[in-house]
C-alpha cells in the first residue's frame, strides 16, 4: 500500500477481527465467526475489503531483521537536492537494507530507516546511501535499542469498543 494513497476507515467489526488475527495470524474464518460470534459470510467480507483496500500489509512486515542476520538498526536522515527525489527513491528501493523511507519536514528531506549486520556493514550502508546521485548530507542516529515497538493494537482496542 502507498502511504500517499487515502485508506478506507475501518470499523468496529474490523478492528475486532484485526485484534484476533493479531493474537492468532493463522486463524480461519470460520475460527474468527465463531471467536467473534460473527457471520462467517460478514467475516469473510470483511477481511476481503481489507485486503483489497490495501489494509492488510505484507506478512515479511512481522518479521524482525536480526533473525535474518542484521543486528543493528539505525535511522539515516538524508537531504537531497531538490527536484530529484525520485531517482532518490528509486536508488534507496535498490538498496536491500534500507527497510522504510519517509519524506519529512524539518533539517533533512527523507528519512530511513536502514538495518546492517555489524558496525563495518553499518558503514558500507551508509557510504552506499551516500554515493546516491542527488545525496546532499545524511546523518546517521544508531537504535540502541527498541522501547515502544511498533503498534496500532492500542488504536483497534479503542475502535473495536
Amino acid at each position: 500500500m502507498r502511504e500517499d494513497v487515502p485508506v478506507r476507515r475501518l470499523d468496529p467489526i474490523d478492528a475486532r477481527i484485526l485484534l484476533a488475527l493479531d493474537e492468532d495470524p493463522r486463524a480461519t474464518v470460520l475460527g474468527l465467526s465463531r471467536q467473534l460470534g460473527l457471520a462467517r459470510g460478514t467475516v469473510q467480507a470483511h477481511l476481503e475489503r481489507l485486503e483489497s483496500d490495501g489494509v492488510l500489509h505484507r506478512f515479511s512486515r512481522r518479521l524482525a531483521p536480526a533473525a535474518l542476520g542484521f543486528s543493528i538498526s539505525a535511522f539515516v536522515m538524508i537531504e537531497i537536492v531538490q527536484g530529484q527525489q525520485e531517482d532518490t527513491l528509486h536508488r534507496l528501493r535498490q538498496t536491500p537494507e534500507v527497510l522504510e523511507v519517509h519524506g519529512i519536514t524539518g533539517d533533512g528531506d527523507l528519512m530511513c530507516r536502514i538495518v546492517a549486520r555489524d558496525a563495518d556493514d553499518l558503514y558500507r550502508v551508509g557510504q552506499d546511501v551516500l554515493s546516491i546521485p542527488g545525496v546532499v548530507r545524511t546523518r546517521t542516529s544508531l537504535a540502541m535499542r527498541e522501547l515502544v515497538p511498533y503498534r496500532v493494537d492500542p488504536l483497534l482496542n479503542d475502535l473495536a469498543d
